[in-house]
């Protein structure tokens, strides 16, 4: 049975490098997992007052994230960590107090930059403060990539044989991970 995965892509760039990620293990998760981009740039900077009359953006973003089987979070690394806008998506997934979207939902994080440590930190920051929320994180494999623009298709498949076989791996690792802890 195809799992349901609520993705938040921490960067709003279009043509992001995180993106190309998203899109390359879309395409390798095909038949196992159905990506769900949650769209994460609409939110509001979280506001308590706002639950007064909740934003559309934050009902459809719980909504998603509530009827998904697992959270997949993809990620740049700015400064030496995740960006706000993933933050603000944390936050507002965890209130109304009580009402916790993330808790108990399988969860991984991954990233990828033009850098070798393949945004390492913010993963390493952003795996805490989702355990933290309640999510049930896959710590193994860890996958900290160094973006390759060669090692890739416009299409979003991946064309450089390790590469490949490392991500396919990931995948299927997420996939079980979900059927054991969903």
């Amino acid at each position: 049975m195809v799992k349901t995965v609520a993705v938040m892509v921490g960067s709003l760039r279009k043509d992001s490098l995180n993106h190309k990620l998203m899109k390359a293990l879309q395409k390798l998760a095909e038949g196992r997992l159905q990506f769900h981009l949650l769209h994460i740039g609409d939110l509001p900077h979280y506001n308590e007052d706002l639950w007064a009359e909740p934003p559309e953006s934050v009902l459809r973003l719980k909504d998603r994230i509530e009827h998904s089987d697992a959270v997949l979070a993809i990620t740049p690394e700015y400064n030496r960590s995740y960006p706000g806008v993933i933050k603000n998506t944390i936050d507002w997934g965890t209130r109304p107090y009580g009402q916790n979207s993330w808790k108990g939902k399988p969860a991984a994080v991954i990233g990828t930059s033009p850098g070798v440590i393949g945004a390492a930190l913010a993963q390493a920051r952003l795996k805490n403060d989702l355990v933290h929320v309640g999510t049930v994180m896959m710590s193994m494999p860890e996958a900290y990539i160094q973006w390759n623009a060669e090692a890739s298709g416009a299409d979003g498949s991946v064309t450089d044989e390790k590469t490949a076989k490392f991500l396919q791996g990931f995948v299927d690792s997420f996939a079980d991970w979900i059927e054991k802890h969903g």
